[in-house]
């Protein structure tokens, strides 16, 4: 038995697939906490592989690579430095699992498999893995660790056991995606194994993104009691060590409890991590984007300038007819504050170039939607050639307030590499550019100060696609669109129930309509960062053909 024990949390941002990076930055880890006098580093839910590996499991040379990789940390703890607890894919019995290894004096000490399997939402664990039986503590250095895997923390049964067996202390390697609140959700049920099994409790979770998800971090420690003891900070890759004396009421440890950040904050943080990683993981250069002088391309270009630096972005303004002078001199008062590049590109040869392709077909009909699309989809085809040309992926810059009810051209503004914006309703847009502008994120690589003209923020939001248009010809007010779409994406509620909210239930029915229609179009889009429990894509799964119409 033994009364101290140092243990390191290491916060760290592995890349899916790339089992040599991994390996290297478990070991820059294992370095830090070594140095710290760390006994045991813990890492991040399968961090040997990155998280999710999503079929990359299902290849049997990616596990052989995940395997010699465990070998060769394994064979690291020789030295007699920081043993490791470690997340990887791994074979066993013939059957693949989502597994928690020790790894102390040169070799795997024990292996421990994760019991509950997530398979909602964005999980779908239980298609790639089998799981594992309830498991028991783990002995180290005279102290009986109970290992909870990510999703096993969530339920009681797995805790209950564990300290029936004995355990002494809790430990919970995570990938846990981030979702605006999540972090307080999180905290709960962590609390909650806790208060049932009055054992203090160590949660690490990974920082990053992958794909479509975000990871932020914020790994944290709990007393015997509940109290918060730690919390690393979100958003940044760390290793903190933490020392634990046993005493009368069991173990405790001290440690700084770095400030949470405020709503809009986090959120733009995750945009950030999220665009940063796409397109640093991905190999592109930098990105293009469409610079209309709207808020909602002031925005993706702020995030943009924040996850990349100025330099890596490049802004294109590409005026019609319909552009007025004060978006002229908005886009580049946006470029102007950011410090990115801007460059004009007239669609009038494009327009007119369709006008005379089309005009036998077209005779006979007046104008309509169709010559709105053809603006733009011309504007996706010269930033897709710039892309092409020169490299920079293109950055799509539409809001999930339009991806909803199908206020967005396919191939036009929803062409793109990744939709930055696409899980973030307007009125979040809004508030997210009120927050930018009066704060310089942490580890933000654009500049201090405002990144985009007040006016941008005020003036009443257009596609400019025809003479005096403004998006609230064809949408409600965003502050009602957007609490509708909410009750019917994130909450999925009834017609009754949201009319119960107060909303109009002609409204509803509109509102419900198009958000049932643009279904084909959502399929195509790109991929972007998820920040609410129900985005579009692996969260929110409807038919495209569906007969089911009602809304009831």
């Amino acid at each position: 038995m033994s009364d101290a024990l140092s243990i390191a949390l290491a916060q760290i941002d592995p890349t899916v697939g790339d089992v040599a990076g991994n390996l290297a930055r478990i070991r820059a880890a294992r370095a830090t906490a070594a140095a710290d006098g760390a006994q045991l580093a813990v890492f991040p839910e399968l961090t040997v592989s990155g998280y999710p590996p999503e079929d990359l499991v299902l290849k049997a040379a990616f596990l052989d690579a995940v395997e010699a990789a465990v070998e060769a940390l394994a064979a690291d703890t020789a030295d007699g430095g920081p043993a490791l607890l470690i997340g990887a894919p791994w074979r066993h019995d013939g059957q693949c699992h989502n597994a928690v290894l020790l790894l102390d004096h040169g070799r795997v000490v024990a292996t421990r498999l994760k019991h509950h399997l997530p398979n909602y939402g964005v999980f779908d664990e239980a298609r790639v893995f089998v799981p594992g039986p309830v498991p028991g503590p783990v002995a180290f250095r005279g102290v009986r660790l109970g290992v909870l895997i990510c999703e096993d923390m969530w339920y009681a049964d797995v805790a209950e056991t564990l300290a029936e067996c004995g355990a002494e202390i809790l430990v919970v390697p995570n990938g846990s995606p981030y979702e605006a609140g999540k972090t307080g959700v999180r905290r709960a049920r962590a609390a909650a194994r806790v208060a049932e099994t009055g054992l203090p409790l160590l949660y690490v979770n990974q920082v990053g993104g992958q794909d479509e998800l975000v990871f932020d971090g914020a790994s944290f420690a709990l007393d015997s009691g509940g109290t918060v003891l730690l919390r690393m900070p979100a958003w940044q890759t760390g290793v903190v060590t933490t020392h634990w004396r046993r005493g009368a009421n069991g173990w405790t440890a001290a440690g700084q409890v770095a400030a949470e950040e405020t709503a809009e904050e986090s959120i733009y943080q995750a945009l950030v991590t999220g665009l940063r990683d796409y397109v640093g993981k991905n190999g592109f250069p930098g990105v293009v984007l469409g610079l209309s002088g709207g808020i909602d391309s002031a925005l993706a270009a702020a995030i943009a300038a924040d996850a990349l630096g100025a330099a890596k972005v490049w802004c294109v303004m590409m005026p019609s007819p319909y552009t007025s002078d004060e978006s002229l001199e908005d886009a580049a008062g946006v470029a102007r504050l950011l410090g990115c590049r801007l460059e004009t590109v007239s669609i009038e040869p494009a327009m007119a170039a369709y006008a005379d392709m089309l005009a036998p077909l077209f005779a006979g009909r007046a104008p309509d939607i169709t010559e709105e699309n053809l603006q733009s989809r011309a504007r996706g085809m010269a930033l897709m050639a710039l892309s092409n040309k020169f490299g920079p992926m293109v950055l799509s810059t539409g809001n999930k307030s339009e991806m909803s009810t199908g206020y967005a051209t396919l191939y036009g503004d929803m062409c793109g590499g990744y939709a930055v914006l696409k899980d973030v309703y307007k009125t979040t847009v809004f508030a997210l550019s009120r927050w930018r502008n009066a704060h310089r994120p942490a580890g933000g690589l654009g500049p201090a100060g405002p990144v985009m003209p007040e006016r941008v923020i005020t003036k009443p939001p257009t596609a400019e696609l025809k003479p005096n248009q403004t998006d609230q010809d064809t949408l409600p007010a965003y502050a009602v669109l957007d609490g509708i779409l909410a009750c019917l994406i994130e909450g999925e509620l009834s017609l009754a129930d949201t009319v119960a909210r107060g909303f109009d239930e002609a409204v509803v029915r509109r509102v419900w309509t198009m958000l049932d229609r643009a279904e084909y179009k959502r399929r195509q889009a790109p991929p972007g960062v998820k920040i609410t429990p129900r985005s579009f894509g692996r969260d929110r799964r409807y038919p495209i053909t569906n007969g089911f119409t009602r809304l009831v």
